[in-house]
Formats: C-alpha cells, sequence, structure tokens
C-alpha cells in the first residue's frame, strides 16, 4: 500500500504538471503533502520532513546553483561559452557534439557531484547546442548521462566510496577505480544513444528564437566583437573541476596537516564554484552597472525558480524516507534466491528500490552497501575483483531511475526548459536503460573474471 501510495503521489505530480499546466513548485509541494498525509505520517513529522528535506538540499547545493549560474550568465554573455564551443567541436569533430558532451560529462564527474557538474557545464551545453544546430535536450541528455555514469560507479564520488568502505572494499580502491571506468563507458554509451535517438525529438523554448527564427550563432558570435582566449574562457569551469578533484584525491588519500586542510577547504564545491566566479570576472567587458548589477541580477533570476523546484524536490524525497519505505526495503531479505553471478541481482534490485523511493543515488549507494555487507561473507564474496563488482552492481541500481523525487532530475529539466513529461521521456528512461546496461556488463564481467 505504501509503494502504491508513493505511485501516486508521484503520478499526481506529473498530471499536474502537463494536463493541468500546475507549476513544478505547486505540483511538488501538492505531491509531498498527499504521501504525507495518504501514508499516516503525523503532522509534526510531515512539516519536519518539508522543512528538513528544502533545508538539507539548499545547505547542500543551494549556493552552488547560484554561483553555477553567475558563471554560466557572464561566459554566454562574454562570449566565453561560444569560444568554448568552437574548441570542443574542433576537438571531437562537428559531427558529434552529444558524443563530446558525453565525454566531458564522463571525464568531469569523476570528482565533482552530478548536480554540480551539470550547473558548470551548462553554459557549454547550450553554446555547443546552438554552434552544432542540435536539440537542446539531446545535449542535455547526453551530458546528464555522462556525468550520471561516473558519478555512481567511479571514486572518489562519495557515493561509490562509502560502498566501498561499508563492504570492505576500500583496501582495493585502486581496482574499484579501474572496474568502475570499465563499467561506467556502456553506461556512457546508452546514454548517448539515446540522446540522439530519442531526446532529439524533444523541443525546448530555446531552440528558437523568440520570433520563432533559426538561431544565428555566427551573427551572435560576431556581436561580441573581439572574443575571450581559449584560456580565459576555460579557466572558470577547469578551475573549480581541478580544485573539487584535489579536494576529493587528499580526502581519499587521508592526507593531514595545514596545508591538506586548506586545498580540501578549497575543494568544497561551495568554494571551488565561489572561486569559479571570480575566474569569471576577467571576462566581463566593463566593470559597471549593466554587468555587475544586471548580468548578476539575471543570474539570480534565473536561478529563483531553479532553487525552488529542487529544493521542494527535497521535501518530497525526504517525507517518502520517513514514510517508512526504507524500513519495509531494508527487511527484505532475498539473498537465499541468487548465487554466484545472479547474487549482483540482491545489491541491484535493492539499491533500485531505494533510489526510486527516495530520490538520492548516494543515499542509496550507503544504506545498500551497509545491508549488504553481512551477506558477502556468507557467500563467500571477498578480494578485490569481487568486491569491485558488488560495488558496480550497487552503483548499477543507484542510477535506476532518477525522476521527480531526484534533485538532479530537476536541475536537468530546468537548465534545460523541459517539461516534466519531456524529461520522463529523456531523463528518466535514459537512466534506466543506464541502470539495466551496467547491471549486465557487470554479471557479465563476474562471468568472466571471478
Amino acid at each position: 500500500m505504501l509503494f502504491l501510495i508513493i505511485a501516486m503521489g508521484v503520478l499526481l505530480i506529473i498530471i499536474a504538471t502537463s494536463k493541468f499546466k500546475v507549476h513544478p513548485f505547486l505540483s511538488l509541494l501538492l505531491g509531498t503533502l498527499f504521501v504525507g498525509f495518504a501514508s499516516g505520517m503525523s503532522f509534526d513529522l510531515i512539516v519536519e520532513s518539508m522543512n528538513t528535506g528544502f533545508g538539507n538540499l539548499m545547505m547542500s547545493i543551494g549556493l552552488v546553483i547560484v554561483f553555477g549560474t553567475i558563471i554560466g550568465v557572464i561566459l554566454e554573455k562574454a562570449g566565453a561559452a561560444y569560444r568554448m564551443a568552437e574548441v570542443v567541436l574542433r576537438i571531437v569533430g562537428p559531427k558529434h557534439p552529444q558524443l563530446a558532451m558525453s565525454i566531458i560529462g564522463f571525464i568531469v564527474s569523476i570528482p565533482v557531484f552530478c548536480d554540480s557538474g551539470f550547473i558548470i557545464l551548462n553554459s557549454l551545453r547550450k553554446a555547443l547546442s546552438k554552434r552544432a544546430k542540435v536539440s537542446m535536450a539531446s545535449m542535455s541528455v547526453a551530458l546528464a548521462t555522462g556525468l550520471y555514469a561516473t558519478h555512481t560507479l567511479v571514486p572518489p564520488t562519495p557515493g561509490p566510496i562509502a560502498a566501498a568502505g561499508n563492504i570492505g572494499a576500500d583496501a582495493y580502491l585502486g581496482t574499484v577505480i579501474f572496474i568502475g571506468l570499465i563499467v561506467a563507458v556502456p553506461a556512457t554509451f546508452v546514454g548517448y544513444l539515446w540522446s540522439i535517438k530519442v531526446a532529439t525529438k524533444i523541443e525546448v523554448p530555446e531552440d528558437v528564437t523568440a520570433a520563432g527564427e533559426e538561431f544565428d550563432y555566427d551573427k551572435v558570435v560576431a556581436s561580441f566583437g573581439k572574443m575571450p582566449s581559449t584560456f580565459s574562457a576555460f579557466l572558470p569551469i577547469l578551475l573549480p573541476i581541478v580544485l573539487i578533484g584535489l579536494g576529493s584525491i587528499i580526502a581519499v588519500l587521508g592526507v593531514e596537516g595545514g596545508f591538506a586542510n586548506f586545498l580540501m577547504f578549497l575543494g568544497k564545491p561551495v568554494i571551488a564554484l565561489l572561486i569559479g566566479v571570480v575566474a569569471a570576472l576577467p571576462l566581463l567587458p566593463a566593470f559597471n552597472e549593466e554587468t555587475l548589477t544586471g548580468w548578476m541580477g539575471q543570474a539570480l533570476k534565473d536561478a529563483a525558480p531553479i532553487l525552488l523546484i529542487t529544493g521542494v524536490g527535497g521535501s518530497f524525497g525526504t517525507v517518502i524516507r520517513n514514510s517508512g519505505v526504507e524500513d519495509i526495503i531494508q527487511s527484505w531479505d532475498i539473498s537465499g534466491i541468487f548465487t554466484g553471478a545472479m547474487f549482483l541481482l540482491v545489491p541491484f534490485l535493492l539499491a533500485a528500490a531505494l533510489k526510486t523511493a527516495q530520490g538520492s543515488s548516494t543515499t542509496s549507494l550507503v544504506i545498500t552497501s551497509s545491508l549488504i555487507a553481512p551477506m558477502l561473507p556468507i557467500m563467500g564474496i571477498e578480494g578485490a575483483i569481487p568486491l569491485a563488482l558488488v560495488v558496480m552492481a550497487v552503483g548499477a541500481g543507484a542510477m535506476t531511475v532518477s525522476h521527480v523525487n531526484d534533485s538532479y532530475f530537476w536541475v536537468v529539466a530546468q537548465f534545460t526548459g523541459m517539461k516534466v513529461n519531456d524529461a520522463y521521456k529523456a531523463q528518466t528512461m535514459a537512466t534506466l536503460l543506464q541502470g539495466i546496461v551496467t547491471i549486465i556488463v557487470t554479471m557479465i564481467l563476474w562471468a568472466i573474471l571471478v
């Protein structure tokens, strides 16, 4: 009954948003209240869950969204995003812009959370899409799925690291990273295929100008006059990525000392993105009211609806989490049904159930790995490669699927301008395929290597 209530809550959000054109913020709020009341939660717990979910999400990525939006507006208005688009297409080739986005996302999300990575790279995605004259939605799915693959499978992202530590694979972290990179390739590729086969058919407002005419890329580039240099264009994006990656590596290696602590401080996403804002300031054509007030004000207006929708998405996920669904999932004992490579379906199904129910991939990775850790010695699963493949199975489940209770779903949908039903076709279905392909590849590797 609880799973039925959650499904009805999700359906309520979709119908309210797509059919009755209710704003996603209000739709999510209605869905949150419905699940809270229908599941029998107390009034105080509903209010506490809503406040906690909203606040925790704003605490973790609120300023990251604001700083990332400011960087994006500066890069776009100063012409830097278009300079980056030229460079990327020159390297990868103009015929494969979605592949370029997938590869960039794959690399960036190894040290960076996928939410932050999408926000950082959003201006590049838009410029590449306009330069190559391809669908904004297709470029979004290519970037989002590339980011998502390594986010759930490859340390030093916190989720896979925590999973490895919980099952005793932290001593084999190098093997987990190596296996993760291998498994993430087909996961990224299936996302790329979905972006060019399905997402290209989805149109968003930015695919055409306000007048309904095709975007004239060359005319826009000419309007900037002298374009920024390649170095200054990429610096506001690359610097935060390097800082976050460096901080993650230091944390994994356990390096201590004042300088190491300082580097870890710089590697916090909110600090790294703030440094990215500072690195973007030299791109301003002048330090005047138009840029310091007008451009910044535009960025804040762009960030506001994203913050609200993402925050109430956190409320929805927290209400579901506190409804008791996690306790039900954790009580399942399905290990006796599966042996050998089939055992990998146990962590996969548990992680997928948790991910679908409460929205957070990292939470799914942490809880599932804790649940299955006692089973592994009983099943005789030990050593570098078997444990690494178990982490991959958990990661496969943790990417299945991204929908309305996942903050990443709203980051992708809102920054792209996709409607909710289109985001389901594009993002949710892509992550479902990614999870299925990943567990299949993981089971094949088990059959070959173990």
